[in-house]
C-alpha cells in the first residue's frame, strides 16, 4: 500500500481530455532514478530539470518539475501544454507530454545533449562557438519564430526568448524551448493584455507600458538574443558603466 501511494497521481476528470499526452508518474520516477541530483540538468525559478530514460522505450528525455498550487490554473496550464504538444518544427524542443503529482506538474521534453546556448557562450569549460555555428543557431531560431507566428494553425507567442531557453542538440543546432510562459491565439484575433512576462534586458518598451504581448514583442526579444549571440555580451551587465548596463540600449546609442 505504501509503495502504491509513493507513485499515486492526481487524476482530475478534465485530465481525460489530454490523456494521450500523459505519462505515468511511476515511469518518470524510474526514468530519473527518483529525481536524484546526479541527473539534474539545471534549476531556476521555474523548478528543476532532470535527465531521464523512459523504461519502456529507452528514449532519453528531459523532465521538468513545475510547481502549481491552483486547480483551475493547473487545468488551463495542462490545456496549453496539450496544444503546445502539437507543435512540430526542427528548431523547437519537442514537448512529449506531462504528468501530474501532488502540487507539481512534470513536463517531458526531448533531451538536448549539449544543454543551453547560454552555457556555450559564457562557460569557459565549453568550446568557443565560431561565427558559422552562431549564425546557424540564429537562423534556426528565426525559422522557429516564423513557424510559431505565421505558419502554424494558431499564433504562438513565446514571451521569454533568451539564450538560456535555446538548447543545442548533438550537432549544435539551436532549438527554442521552455514554453511555460507562452500563449496561443487564433490568427487575426485581438491579443489580450496579460500579466507582463519575460526577462529584463529582452523586454520590448511597449510591453512594459501596456503588458500586451504580441509577435512584435517576441521579435524585439529575438533581436536582443541576436545581439547577445553575435557579440558575446550578456543582455544585462551590472558590472559595466551605466551606459553599457543594458546591451540593447548601448547598441541603440551607437
Amino acid at each position: 500500500m505504501l509503495r502504491r501511494k509513493k507513485y499515486e497521481e492526481i487524476r482530475e476528470d478534465w485530465g481525460r481530455e489530454y490523456g494521450p499526452h500523459r505519462f505515468s508518474y511511476k515511469d518518470l520516477f524510474k526514468a530519473t532514478r527518483g529525481f536524484i541530483d546526479e541527473v539534474l540538468l539545471g534549476a531556476g525559478s521555474f523548478g528543476k530539470v532532470y535527465r531521464g530514460v523512459i523504461p519502456s522505450s529507452k528514449e532519453q528525455v528531459a523532465v521538468k518539475k513545475v510547481s502549481h498550487d491552483s486547480k483551475q490554473g493547473m487545468k488551463e496550464f495542462v490545456a496549453e501544454i496539450a496544444r503546445m504538444g502539437r507543435l512540430r518544427h526542427r528548431n523547437l524542443v519537442q514537448l512529449f507530454g506531462y504528468s501530474q503529482w501532488k502540487g507539481e506538474l512534470l513536463l517531458v521534453y526531448d533531451y538536448m545533449p549539449n544543454g543551453s546556448l547560454d552555457k556555450f557562450l559564457f562557460c569557459i569549460e565549453k568550446p568557443i562557438l565560431d561565427w558559422a555555428h552562431r549564425y546557424r543557431i540564429i537562423r534556426g531560431v528565426a525559422s522557429a519564430f516564423l513557424y510559431l507566428h505565421e505558419e502554424w494553425d494558431q499564433v504562438a507567442l513565446h514571451r521569454d526568448v533568451k539564450a538560456s531557453n535555446v538548447l543545442l542538440d548533438s550537432e549544435l543546432n539551436g532549438r527554442l524551448g521552455d514554453f511555460g510562459l507562452s500563449r496561443l491565439y487564433d490568427h487575426g484575433a485581438n491579443l489580450e493584455t496579460t500579466q507582463m512576462a519575460g526577462t529584463i534586458g529582452y523586454l520590448a518598451p511597449e510591453l512594459c507600458r501596456t503588458g500586451k504581448a504580441s509577435t512584435s514583442t517576441d521579435v524585439f526579444s529575438f533581436g536582443a538574443f541576436l545581439l547577445k549571440v553575435a557579440c558575446g555580451s550578456r543582455a544585462i551587465q551590472p558590472q559595466q558603466s551605466p551606459d553599457k548596463v543594458v546591451l540593447v540600449d548601448w547598441v541603440f546609442e551607437k
